[in-house]
């Protein structure tokens, strides 16, 4: 029965771990975008974005990933032959990998209240897609385990999660040209008076 409350627990944990660093990530996004943005709205969303930042990492998804461990740990401890189980041994290899990027997002939330982050709004865009493979991976490998599928619907399916990616970056893109083109032509409908921003 200890195993069942620890797998239970360990799929919430997973759940909640997951939402806290697609969520982030997305965070980062608008923070990075709002230097585009004239003040005081500039700072007024920095500001904001950046105490929702905090509560997110620190409330939702740093404790989504301890109970994802603890409770991974927990389900060895009561079927410790599962440490045997190659697939089990790949799935801790995309965890690490999950754990370095939760940690390097930490890294980019004191970058950004710092305001010393290098990474533009379409670089931290590709970034939050990562996470995206890496929970189809270790999801495919948890439920297939050593008999993952290597035939043409897996591909097919690996092929959807990765055109849905590069979907969701071109309307990034396309979205952020024509708002720079909207911003081009009011510039062009009411060009600022240098007389009137002298007087001002």
């Amino acid at each position: 029965m200890a195993y069942y409350w620890f797998k239970a627990f360990h799929i919430i944990g997973f759940v909640v771990w997951f939402a806290g660093l697609f969520y982030l990530v997305r965070l980062f996004i608008y923070h990075v975008e709002a230097n585009q943005e004239p003040e005081p709205a500039k700072t007024i969303l920095k500001n904001q974005y950046q105490l929702m930042e905090k509560r997110l990492y620190n409330i939702i998804t740093i404790p989504g990933m301890i109970v994802t461990v603890a409770m991974a740990i927990g389900i060895l401890s009561t079927n410790p032959d599962l440490l045997k189980q190659p697939w089990l041994h790949y799935k801790f290899g995309f965890v690490a990998v999950l754990l370095v990027y939760h940690f390097y997002c930490g890294r980019l939330l004191k970058q950004l209240g710092a305001d010393e982050c290098k990474w533009s709004g379409q670089q931290l865009r590709a970034l939050n897609e990562a996470p995206t493979l890496l929970l189809v991976v270790i999801v495919m490998l948890a439920i297939f385990k050593n008999n993952l599928p290597t035939d043409i619907t897996a591909w097919l399916i690996f092929g959807l999660v990765i055109f849905m990616a590069a979907s969701i970056q071109m309307y990034a893109k396309i979205r952020r040209l024509n708002k720079e083109k909207m911003m081009a032509e009011m510039n062009q409908v009411n060009p600022v008076n240098p007389v009137t921003t002298a007087q001002n």
